[in-house]
């Protein structure tokens, strides 16, 4: 017996084929469908006698209830099958098959293996061909900064640098790229509102900031508001702190009332606004984003977006994607006290176009406030990476730059 496959774009032409060139008695064996159409297996006995070339074979006369082909037909008379297939209207492209959950899982798995495997050998070519860009990729993974910001920091780098030499100038790099305004709030004043998530600090910082102004200037002119209505003893906390500094507090329900407030208060050269955090997640972000920013552009109002320096990369890059609609001017970065690596700030603030005004770093009113320096945040950082003895070994390196380690050089 012979066995032979055909492949059509469908089931029709497929038979064709088997019929011309082997006539009637082929039996189908099996069918199935595939990305060309579909590939019908066929068999003959050998020796028996096939169609002249060219000659199209004309089939019997269509039953009186046409039955469309399928592979459940296997081993019927090929005449039979042509002739029910040509009668039938024209047949419908078969169903694509169903994948095998179980072969679909194996084959992720297997691409897994392999993509990890490709990536371990990456990482070890580059280990030998460049040892010290590698085992200064080690000590930045190790500081906390995500592999995109790694990676570019490597590229400013000019070649020939002695390992030591290529840290300090790849951490100068990083501190330069951190762009900070500098205490320019506390020295000349403005009017800001903070935004941010639920539990980074906002009013603590409000608290620091209202502080030094009133040991610098003095509290005449300066006015403290909430728009905290969601959290319990919100208002009361900010109405305590304007007791304790002999500063005017005010109390508002919504932020459409903020224009009238501030045109009261023409005199004052700070105002500092808290508002209610909230999760960059919420379903009501992008509404109260358009609020809050219609209303601060009518009242000449900034917008500052807190963020906690504990919090993982990802988590930083979130906030500052959902909280872009508030179109913020400024960062704050607070618990600096509370993070064992600033890799994940230091990355978030070099992938931000926003500039950092003032980072946090203690309960204290107001002594734990400074502006923000690059240099310092980089040095803290490097300072937490040793402290809590922060590694990474060859499998996380791997993971992490495997999949551009040809290009680095």
């Amino acid at each position: 017996m012979n066995i032979k496959t055909f492949v059509a774009s469908d089931m029709r032409k497929a038979l064709r084929l088997v019929g011309e060139e082997l006539g009637p008695d082929a039996i189908i064996l099996s069918s199935r469908t595939i990305d060309e159409g579909v590939e019908v297996t066929v068999a003959i006995e050998a020796g028996a006698a096939a169609p002249n070339p060219g000659i199209e074979i004309e089939p019997p006369p269509a039953p009186a209830n046409p039955v469309h082909a399928t592979p459940a037909m296997a081993g019927g008379s090929f005449a039979d099958l042509l002739a029910r297939t040509a009668a039938a209207a024209p047949s419908a492209p078969l169903p694509p098959a169903q994948p095998d959950p179980a072969i679909h899982e194996e084959l992720r798995s297997m691409r897994h293996l392999l993509e990890w495997q490709l990536s371990q050998l990456a990482w070890n070519d580059l280990t030998r061909r460049a040892p010290g860009l590698a085992e200064l990729l080690k000590e930045l993974t190790q500081i906390g900064l995500t592999s995109t910001v790694a990676t570019s920091l490597l590229r400013e780098l000019p070649a020939g640098l002695s390992n030591e030499d290529a840290q300090r100038r790849a951490l100068a790099h990083l501190a330069r790229r951190i762009r900070v305004t500098g205490d320019d709030l506390l020295d000349r004043g403005g009017r800001v509102a903070f935004v941010g998530p639920t539990g980074v600090g906002k009013t603590t910082g409000i608290a620091k900031l209202a502080a030094r102004w009133v040991m610098r200037h003095g509290p005449r002119d300066i006015a403290l508001v909430s728009l905290d209505d969601q959290r319990f003893g919100a208002h009361e906390q900010l109405r305590v702190l304007g007791r304790l500094l002999g500063v005017e507090c005010f109390t508002l329900e919504s932020p459409a009332q903020l224009p009238a407030l501030l045109s009261r208060l023409p005199m004052h050269r700070m105002v500092l606004v808290d508002t209610a955090g909230i999760s960059p997640r919420d379903t009501d972000l992008g509404a109260r984003a358009q609020l809050l920013g219609s209303v601060a552009r009518e009242a000449g109002l900034s917008i500052w977006l807190t963020l906690s320096a504990g919090a993982q990369a990802g988590v930083l890059e979130e906030s500052l994607l959902k909280f872009t609609p508030f179109g913020p001017q400024s960062l704050m970065l607070t618990k600096l006290d509370e993070a064992t690596s600033l890799g994940g700030a230091l990355s978030a603030l070099v992938s931000t176009e926003l500039p950092l005004a003032y980072v946090s770093e203690g309960p204290r009113i107001p002594e734990d406030l400074a502006p923000a320096r690059g240099h310092q945040l980089v040095a803290k950082a490097v300072l937490l990476s040793r402290i809590h003895d922060a590694s990474a070994g060859d499998e996380l390196l791997a993971r992490k730059f495997g999949g551009v380690a040809h290009v680095i050089r």
